[in-house]
């Protein structure tokens, strides 16, 4: 059985798969399900649902969290780094990030006017109806502008091609034990 956490004070989670906010209060008994990508995704017991809590709010649970953020090293981040970047955001519901899942369907690689660079990302979710599309393009969105020499990064939310199972690559039907 997992352990019941006590929030050590009040946080401001997003509901999941609703995508809204709302504050859990110091105190509120919470099971972390998930730990990926920057985030914690907990079941909240008495609230009886799922909630993505930032790992900037990781004090809250009494942990401390680090995430490797891929680096250009010394230079302006390119193709690479930014795909890498990519595979450290997750779905809060699913353990595999969102390039395994196959989320991704376009990824551009711009330079500006003053010479930095532009990311222009084009995504897609397992469904339609789920709220966390703006939270996840949000996550990623910020991710990339962590990397060297990235000025601006645009990701939108597209829905054609539809998203099936069919796009999850190799490494992430493995992880999911589909293979």
């Amino acid at each position: 059985m997992s352990e019941v956490i006590q929030l050590k004070r009040e946080v401001e989670a997003t509901a999941i798969p609703a995508g809204h906010k709302q504050k859990l209060v110091l105190g509120t008994e919470v099971v972390v399900t998930q730990e990926l990508g920057g985030t914690f995704t907990v079941h909240a017991t008495h609230q009886g649902g799922l909630f993505r809590i930032e790992g900037k709010d990781a004090d809250a649970l009494g942990r401390t969290l680090q995430v490797e953020v891929p680096m250009a090293h010394g230079k302006q981040a390119g193709e690479d780094e930014i795909w890498a970047v990519l595979k450290t955001c997750y779905d809060p519901e699913i353990p595999v990030n969102i390039v395994d899942l196959g989320l991704i369907y376009s990824l551009e690689l711009k330079t500006t006017e003053g010479g930095g660079k532009r990311v222009e990302v084009k995504m897609t979710l397992t469904a339609q109806g789920c709220g966390m599309g703006p939270s996840i393009a949000a996550d990623a969105r910020k991710k990339i502008l962590t990397l060297s020499g990235v000025q601006e990064a645009q990701v939108d939310v597209v829905w054609d091609p539809p998203w099936g199972p069919q796009m999850i690559t190799p490494d992430g039907r493995k992880k999911l034990g589909m293979d």
